[in-house]
């Protein structure tokens, strides 16, 4: 589709509806060419007499958008009409009433307001930036484990540290095996068209994102290049110019989403927007041109980098459909927040905020019903066509109306191009090969369905030739001879004109704003952060005022003398006590530093900020609440435990734990960061802590320490922290007696020093603090080299099967796939939900009796406490109703679809009839064939699929379905019956294949999301339930992974089990797979509860009559 065609057809669109200002006139620069009063005609000239440097920064706003006393220029604050402010001091408030006055209605305004600010740009003509990606000829291979040697047992961990020892010193070879991911892929990717990226789970979707997005894994095999307008890689900062959109969702829960996309914009600055607008101002004050003003002050506002929030924020939070959830907690497993269509709505915002004009997204959909997902896409769509982006959108199930916003696909199987070009010449290609779309089918189910070899064969239209299996390579090969794929090697073997380049498109600065700016966002944020983490730090004073407590009854100073060397040892022991209380209350530090990696993580790769910004902020902002801590501890116990009254004694010995708090929060700091795993941290600080302990010179003491360990004494922090507490008190005053002159003319202090082996001169003091400061300093700079080189932990290339690697190798070197391993009796089959099957088949589950339960709900309403976020707003009501008044019933052998857009309430339904909510307030009535429901024995009876997929990461697909069924089927299952019972599961959810697979966690090794998803499903079926709720079972799957998850969950209702789904992006495939649809709105109402009919020939009659 030609982009200027698109152009002038939205130039075409009707302007009649009054939802928005822009439609005031179809002349964009209206406001330039009519007369003005004369008040607002010398604002104008008085702007732009401004220098360009002052004029860029002050735009003239409407006087009634509720501007701040002060932020407008005095005498213009109580005229009518426009108003001088400094774009700056444009508030909250503000900046929502001008993208207000700008976009009301995201979907009906965003392209005439696209449209305007690029009219503007050139009018006075300037080019936008635009980036064309090349690749040519790109190959990536991994070296992976194969069969069982890749499990991390305590064998294979020993076995393979051993190999890769010798393998390094090349006395061994290597016994990883190399698994082929994209083969001989060349493209163009074009600005101004909209991409989209189809193709089956493994066919290397994922890593082809981050080839062209410059951020492939320095462990993958790469050949080949990728250009941006002609430049290669290195040439360039391709993190900055492009923007990779992952799959997985890392985000700090504690912050809410406008707060994570105001850090986000803030770490990526502008751009070049700042110059694009001063040199437009420039140009529009040479032709005496006069822009709109709300478009002017909109574009100001956007190029003023340093700003905690910024209208962009503001304008992406519109177009994503956040603005309703913009203060809400973004929430992770702890933490109740935002739904999981919210959440991946906020990870594609958070790149969208910034400059980047490439923008490479993996699966953002997932969670997504269609309409929002619609909707996302036509405004990318809009912005890539208006404003000339650049754009690769990954998308698993996209329905018929959004592929067809798209104007490219690219097709990739098995790491092999199928097909790029324009969408409408797809299934022309493949109809030259012999496969046709069926009419009831989804164009991208049946591009992703056609390389399958499941599959295939239905879509075989040549019926007067035998029907054989075409492989990839084969598609492959013959894209090549197609017209299309002619063309674009034809123009690939023209190099691009480097000179064409605009000089703003590649960004060749790392980082988008000042270190100083960087510095300043991260405090701002951990300062946030500890405030929404107040407990911990209250929790921790509060704990150590307890210890206080026991302290001082334990060393009661009435029961302390001063009289003996045994009465320093136990005024010593009180010393220690302190000490090693201090130290391990630093031990928090490293959870928190743990749990907030993976985000580090993401945000260093993305290039939003260097380590040391990250790093210095979480030591420095700690130190005040030491002296609170610390404090607690030390005028609660120091007196009452009789230590020496001298006052500067006193602060010295405060001085010390701070320096002793301080240096406990780095060492477990820097632990945290390097260990970068909750379990491996915890051992080694545990087995840090020890050898401190230990070697720190009071437990043992110095003359006790064997020679060879002698070096631990030196290096224990403790020891100089123990050396410089117990100088401090015992060269006071209270112990400078001499208890036999005759004996010795030391002091009883020096005395109890030298028997514990401490130095007792008085300049320990001193090196002891010296050394924790070193300590302090030390620790923090080697926490901040881990974060900057270290890489997340885990293996990003898991094991694989022999069978698994034999077919990748299969299919890209053109063979047909040895099928043997799929060896179930669906192998030749088509995938389709409701194909023909055999007895076997249907009868899976049936090893194993249970009886056919159905369940009715009349009246159904839940309620919470209404948020104070919106009783700040001004609501009145004391409840929130989440469901009013919903009733329905759920049949055996029905299948129910429970749809809605996001919001409507569908999982908070299943939840409360699942009875898994357990706050809020529950009225109504549940029954289960007519008994009223007892949670106690539902849930004996009641399977739960969440949407999100948690497993445990260390074991296998098998122990994880071996351990459900232990621990959920009743105990008069003998084990053989079990284990049949688990094979049986594994075969109807194909994961026979995947069986010794490690699990792994999501987004960092092991399982992919859809066989993760079809895990989770078995996890459930293994508990034998009458009544299955499934939350969005086929989220995250693409079209062929969803018709195998629903085929399995059609054959488990073909068994007389009650099966619930709640589906956000169905195909027509699965959409018709239902028997019934409970279908919800926004508030928590239903709309209709019935049956589906054939090709849902029910529901639109009911609709047509509505």
């Amino acid at each position: 589709m030609d982009a200027g065609g698109d152009i002038q057809k939205v130039m075409s669109m009707r302007r009649g509806d009054s939802g928005s200002i822009w439609r005031r006139g179809d002349d964009v620069f209206s406001r330039s060419s009519r007369d003005e009063d004369d008040e607002e005609a010398l604002r104008w000239a008085a702007l732009e007499k401004l220098p360009t440097y002052d004029r860029v920064r002050r735009a003239l706003v409407p006087s009634g958008l509720g501007l701040d006393e002060g932020g407008a220029e005095a005498g213009a604050a109580g005229g009518k009409g426009l108003v001088d402010v400094d774009v700056l001091s444009l508030g909250p408030q503000q900046r929502r009433a001008l993208l207000e006055r700008l976009v009301r209605v995201a979907d009906e305004d965003n392209e005439r307001f696209l449209l305007k600010l690029k009219d503007r740009i050139e009018r006075v003509g300037i080019d936008m930036p635009t980036i064309e990606v090349r690749f040519h000829n790109l190959e990536t291979e991994a070296e992976v484990r194969v069969g069982s040697s890749g499990l991390p047992t305590v064998l294979n961990s020993i076995v393979n540290t051993v190999e890769e020892a010798a393998n390094a010193l090349h006395l061994l070879p290597s016994r990883k095996r190399t698994v082929p991911i994209l083969h001989d892929v060349s493209g163009i990717i074009k600005p101004r068209r909209l991409t989209l990226l189809l193709g089956p789970p493994g066919s290397g979707k994922t890593t082809f994102l981050l080839a062209l997005a410059g951020r492939l894994d320095k462990s993958l095999k790469t050949k080949g290049k990728v250009t941006y307008n002609g430049h290669e890689m290195m040439e360039f900062v391709p993190e900055r110019t492009a923007a990779y959109i992952s799959q997985h969702d890392l985000h700090i829960g504690e912050m809410t989403v406008r707060e994570t996309l105001a850090f986000s914009a803030r770490c990526q600055g502008v751009g070049s927007r700042f110059d694009m607008l001063t040199e437009l101002s420039r140009r529009e004050k040479a032709a005496n041109i006069k822009p709109d003003a709300d478009i002017d002050a909109f574009m100001k506002a956007s190029a003023m980098g340093g700003q905690d929030a910024n209208v962009v924020t503001e304008y992406i939070l519109k177009i994503l459909g956040l603005d309703i959830c913009a203060d809400t907690m973004v929430g992770d497993e702890m933490l109740r927040g935002i739904s999981g269509g919210q959440r991946k709505r906020v990870t594609t915002g958070e790149m969208l905020v910034g400059p980047s004009r490439a923008l490479f997204m993996d699966e953002i959909s997932t969670g997504l019903d269609s309409s929002t997902t619609f909707q996302i896409v036509n405004s990318l769509r809009q912005s890539i066509h208006i404003l000339g982006g650049t754009a690769v959108i990954s998308l698993l199930q996209p329905a018929p109306e959004t592929y067809n916003l798209f104007d490219d696909i690219i097709l990739l199987s098995d790491g092999q191009v199928v097909y790029q070009g324009p969408r409408e010449d797809v299934l022309e290609f493949f109809e030259s090969m012999g496969f046709r779309c069926p009419e009831r089918k989804g164009v991208a189910d049946f591009l992703q369905e056609v390389t399958s070899k499941k599959d295939q064969k239905q879509y075989w239209v040549q019926r007067d030739e035998p029907y054989r299996f075409v492989p990839v390579k084969e598609f492959a090969t013959a894209f090549k001879s197609f017209h299309t794929g002619r063309a674009i090697a034809n123009e690939l073997a023209v190099p691009f004109d480097k000179s064409k380049s605009h000089p703003a498109a590649l960004t060749t600065t790392r980082y988008g704003v000042s270190g100083k700016e960087l510095l300043k966002a991260n405090i701002d944020r951990e300062f946030l952060l500890m405030k929404r983490n107040s407990f911990v730090y209250i929790f921790r004073t509060f704990q150590l005022m307890v210890v206080s407590i026991i302290a001082m009854t334990l060393f009661f100073r009435t029961k302390m003398k001063h009289d003996t060397i045994a009465d320093g040892g136990l005024y010593m022991g009180a010393l220690f006590f302190g000490v090693l209380m201090i130290m391990f209350n630093g031990f928090t530090e490293m959870a928190l530093t743990v749990f907030k990696l993976p985000v580090f993580f993401k945000q260093r790769d993305l290039l939003f900020f260097p380590a040391w910004a990250y790093t210095i902020p979480s030591w420095i902002l700690r130190i005040p609440i030491t002296f609170i801590e610390v404090g607690g501890y030390v005028f609660m116990t120091y007196y009452v435990i009789g230590f020496d009254p001298n006052a500067g004694r006193f602060f010295k010995h405060y001085l010390l734990l701070l320096a002793i708090n301080q240096m406990s929060a780095s060492i477990f700091r820097f632990i945290g960061g390097v260990a970068r795993n909750m379990i491996v941290a915890n051992v080694f600080a545990s087995f840090m802590l020890l050898v401190f302990m230990v070697l720190g010179g009071f437990i043992l003491v110095r003359e006790k320490i064997k020679k060879w360990w002698i070096w631990g004494y030196w290096i224990s922090p403790m020891m100089y922290a123990q050396n410089a507490i117990s100088v401090n008190e015992m060269l006071g005053h209270s112990w400078d007696k001499i208890l036999n002159s005759t004996t010795s003319n030391e002091t009883l202090g020096v005395q109890a020093l030298k028997a514990r082996g401490i130095f007792p001169e008085a300049k320990w003091y001193w090196i002891g603090f010296a050394a924790m400061i070193g300590y302090i300093l030390l620790f923090n700079a080697l926490f901040t080299l881990a974060l900057t080189y270290l890489k997340p932990y885990g293996n990003s290339q898991p094991s694989i099967s022999e069978e698994e690697l034999n077919e990748k190798r299969a299919s890209m070197n053109g063979g047909v796939p040895d099928g043997n391993h799929l060896a179930s009796q669906s192998s030749h089959r088509s995938t389709g939900i409701n194909a023909d099957t055999d007895s076997a088949l249907t009868e899976k589950g049936m090893i194993l009796p249970f009886v056919p339960l159905s369940l009715t709900f009349d009246n159904i309403r839940y309620s919470v406490d209404m948020p104070q976020e919106m009783k700040a707003q001004g609501v009145q009501e004391d409840r929130l109703e989440l469901l009013k008044g919903v009733s329905g019933s759920f049949r055996p052998g029905v299948l129910t679809a429970l749809m809605g857009v996001s919001g409507a309430g569908k999982t908070t339904l299943m939840d409360v009839l699942a009875g898994r909510k357990t706050g809020g307030y529950i009225e109504g009535d549940i029954s289960i064939s007519g008994y009223p429901k007892r949670q106690e024995t539902f849930a004996r009876i009641s399977g739960y699929c969440e949407q999100n997929d948690i497993h445990s990461p260390q074991v296998t697909v098998y122990e994880s379905l071996l351990f459900s069924a232990w621990l959920r089927l009743p105990g008069d299952v003998d084990s053989n019956k079990r284990k049949i019972f688990i094979e049986e599961v594994m075969e109807l959810v194909e994961l026979k294949q995947l069986r010794h697979a490690l699990v792994g966690l999501p987004g960092v090794n092991g399982l992919s999301t859809e066989q993760r998803k079809r895990l989770t499903i078995a996890v459930e079926l293994v508990a034998n339930p009458s009544i299955i709720f499934m939350d969005e079972p086929t989220s995250g799957l693409d079209a062929r992974a969803a018709a195998i998850v629903m085929r399995a969950v059609r054959n488990t209702v073909n068994t007389g089990r009650t099966v619930v789904c709640t589906i956000h992006q169905p195909s027509i495939d699965i959409f018709e797979a239902f028997d019934d649809l409970f279908l919800m709105k926004r508030g928590g109402e239903e709309i209709y509860a019935g049956p589906l009919g054939h090709h849902s020939s029910e529901l639109i009659k009911y609709l047509e009559v509505k």
